[in-house]
């Protein structure tokens, strides 16, 4: 499976909810299989659908990383639902922009609602590294790109289609 790359247009618009009749049925499990497949591959430790070419509301996030917070390692239609005033600024990097790391400040502290890969939903409060981890991926969803949170983009020398854009999704 490979790994959709900054300017894909795919990358800059709001994924398709996904019917829970079809997560209950195992319409996805194939997809979500080579998502986790894909973004070990890839050193990941999230990674969205349409980060492969999928247009769907679906992240999945490192296994080990999910095991040590007690939670899912798969995100179906998320919305995060409260972010805390307190947020911390650190460098991330993503697979659609391998090589690239730019600094992002995130809420520290979030509240994440969705539907797990068999249909079943959750709810749950993230901190710290998971958290950050989870508003990415949430933002790819959300066709918004770190070049869109960027906190420097005017120091920044980057190639035209990694430079953020002027009509951002970003809140």
């Amino acid at each position: 499976m490979e790994i959709t790359k900054i300017p894909n247009k795919i990358l800059a618009k709001n994924m398709e909810k996904v019917a829970v009749d079809d997560i209950k049925k195992g319409l996805y499990k194939d997809l979500v299989s080579d998502m986790k497949k894909a973004m070990i591959e890839n050193n990941g430790v999230g990674l969205a659908a349409n980060q492969v070419g999928k247009d769907l509301s679906v992240f999945v996030v490192d296994q080990k990383l999910a095991k040590e917070n007690s939670v899912p390692d798969v995100f179906i239609n998320p919305e995060i639902t409260e972010y805390s005033k307190e947020a911390s600024e650190t460098e991330e990097g993503c697979l659609s922009m391998p090589g690239y790391w730019v600094p992002i400040k995130r809420s520290r502290k979030i509240r994440i609602k969705a539907v797990g890969e068999n249909g079943n939903k959750i709810k749950f409060k993230a901190r710290g590294f998971l958290a950050r981890v989870l508003q990415h991926e949430t933002d790819h969803l959300n066709g918004i790109t770190i070049r869109d949170r960027n906190t420097l983009n005017a120091k920044f020398n980057l190639r035209p289609e990694l430079r953020p854009r002027e009509n951002q999704n970003a809140k």
